[in-house]
């Protein structure tokens, strides 16, 4: 069974833009999070926040940017929802996001894959990685609908 989850989306706007979407926390604000603490460079927060009541359990605090190519590549750690961070909070290493941007030359769209690894074997993973999966489909779906709407 294949361990990771890889969606795309097609956004109407620049590789810039589309960088931005995941980058500027007010753009994540549109799409993602409630309240979001990014520092786009390596080793900086990527830190989203969908409860601001309980901050320590429904977010990624603590996770980190591990790779940035600007308007290309961003990669960042990502911890699980409350319902599994009792083990994917705790995983060492945590599982790990690859977002890739791709221009479109022809209709100066952006092509975006993201790609989230790290999933273990065992059924309470295997839980979290579908639960993950519909997740990154549905706010993939919104970005996509936020973007192109404006």
């Amino acid at each position: 069974m294949d361990k990771v989850i890889h969606h795309k989306v097609k956004l109407h706007c620049s590789q810039q833009k589309s960088f931005e979407m995941f980058t500027k926390n007010e753009n994540l604000q549109l799409w993602l999070a409630e309240i979001a603490d990014v520092e786009p460079r390596v080793g900086g927060k990527y830190e989203l926040f969908w409860d601001v009541n309980n901050s320590k359990v429904n977010s990624t605090l603590g996770c980190k940017i591990t790779a940035i190519d600007h308007n290309n590549l961003l990669c960042f750690e990502w911890k699980g929802a409350a319902q599994f961070a009792n083990f994917m909070n705790t995983a060492d290493p945590l599982t790990h996001v690859t977002v890739m941007f791709l221009p479109d030359s022809k209709d100066e769209s952006t092509q975006i894959h993201l790609i989230h690894s790290g999933w273990r074997s065992d059924e309470n993973w295997e839980s979290a990685r579908r639960w993950f999966y519909s997740v990154w489909e549905n706010a993939l779906d919104y970005l996509r609908s936020v973007v192109n709407e404006s």
